[in-house]
């Protein structure tokens, strides 16, 4: 397992969102103006989750690629962006309502203030306005990449719950939940920042290995913060993922290189969804190293995002977009 270069120019978060921080405000305008409904709870409820901030990591890769092919980011960016970001709402908006969740970025979750209808038709609001916003751009490989994209991530969404409380997930049905459900949005927005640049197929296809691999990073390191952060800083409850019964990474991990009487015990945890396990779990993943093993494949994932980059030109862009698979990976929160 590889380690990763010395950090780039750019690899801090603050310095790469100043590099975006130009295209970004543009990305935020046309969000809210197409946010905008004459039903009054779409725009409350659209409201209260696009205000709660967030990193708006997918959208600004989508910024970054732009400028890393096109040496700008320019009005189809842009509008590219806040679909990518509009997707990514309306799947939060569903996923709280499946996990039953009631705390998101450190704030009441939508369907805990309005209720899990609302919730799931105003996410379906936000599914319909992307794809009138694609239809704008008039270009049918933008459709096709985004119409795939969110089919791939409906597909994620069924095949997480099929590994609700099953303690037999193993890796290998946890990375395919990932590809679908975190890896193929940012893969389709850096892919889309460079088509809209013009770029060729070769940069196009790079962009998509590196937002792909840095979706997979991104999602694992994540998934580690769920049971090695504070809940402060982590903007929702430690111990999420084991109370909805999800055995991600590090519990998988436990479970395989456990003494028998110990996996036992982990396995009815993940099938009773029992939350209040958390001090038992944690034992188990320190004992086994499931942490460290986790980190160090969300590393790879990093260390192989960096290489997709391989070959482009060196710009500043560029230099943002390494500093993000590192930041993917040492992030606290």
């Amino acid at each position: 397992m590889a380690d990763l270069p010395a950090p780039p120019t750019h690899a801090g978060l603050p310095r790469i969102q100043a590099l975006a921080a130009a295209d970004m405000a543009a990305v935020d305008a046309l969000i809210r103006t197409r946010l905008a409904s004459d039903v009054v709870l779409i725009n409350q409820v659209a409201e209260h989750i696009v205000s709660a901030g967030g990193k708006r990591l997918r959208p600004m890769l989508v910024v970054l690629a732009g400028q890393a092919t096109a040496g700008a980011a320019g009005a189809d960016h842009h509008q590219l962006a806040a679909i990518v970001e509009f997707i990514h709402t309306s799947t939060l908006l569903h996923d709280d309502v499946v996990d039953e969740s009631d705390l998101r970025r450190g704030r009441s979750t939508a369907n805990a203030i309005w209720g899990n209808a609302a919730s799931v038709l105003v996410g379906d609001f936000l599914y319909s306005r992307s794809f009138q916003l694609m239809v704008e751009l008039d270009r049918m490989e933008v459709m096709r990449i985004l119409a795939d994209t969110t089919n791939r991530i409906a597909e994620g969404e069924v095949l997480q719950l099929l590994h609700v409380r099953n303690p037999d997930t193993d890796e290998a049905a946890y990375l395919r939940v990932i590809e679908r459900k975190t890896a193929v949005l940012f893969a389709a927005g850096t892919h889309l920042g460079a088509l809209a640049s013009g770029a060729d197929a070769a940069t196009q296809q790079a962009l998509h290995a590196y937002g792909m691999a840095l979706g997979y990073a991104f999602q694992i390191a994540d998934d580690v913060l769920d049971y090695a952060a504070d809940a402060a800083d982590l903007g929702k409850n430690l111990g999420d993922d084991l109370a909805e019964g999800k055995a991600t990474l590090p519990l998988i991990h436990a479970i395989a290189h456990s003494d028998e009487t110990t996996r036992q015990r982990l396995r009815a945890i993940v099938q009773q969804g029992d939350g209040a396990a958390m001090p038992e779990v944690l034992a188990a993943i320190r004992a086994t190293g499931g942490l460290d093993y986790s980190r160090r494949r969300a590393l790879d994932y990093a260390v192989a995002a960096e290489a997709a980059l391989a070959g482009l030109p060196e710009s500043e862009a560029l230099a943002a977009l390494r500093g993000l698979a590192r930041y993917a990976v040492e992030r606290t929160y």
